[in-house]
């Protein structure tokens, strides 16, 4: 009897693992194209501001092109979502 439990929970744990395992990958491209949107707002946003400090009359062209980039990095992010956890 004992035995018989313990296999059929080792076959309930090997049908589970492809769903943990698409959930851990899942997790894994979110948090790194998480980090990797993040890293990118912030060199968009460090190198702006210091265009800004070296020619202050070109500020509104400035915050537009950091606008759109800051913008661009994020849907890579936002991509990400979907494709983690679009399949499930």
């Amino acid at each position: 009897m004992m035995m018989e439990l313990i296999s059929m929970a080792a076959d309930a744990g090997a049908a589970a693992a492809p769903a943990v395992a698409a959930g851990v990958n899942g997790s894994f491209t979110l948090g790194l194209a998480g980090a990797g949107a993040g890293i990118g707002i912030g060199l968009i946003g460090g190198k702006a501001v210091e265009a800004v400090g070296r020619n202050p009359g070109a500020f509104g062209n400035i915050l537009t092109l950091g606008i759109i980039g800051m913008a661009l990095a994020e849907a890579i992010a936002i991509y990400a979502l979907i494709i983690a956890f679009g399949g499930r």
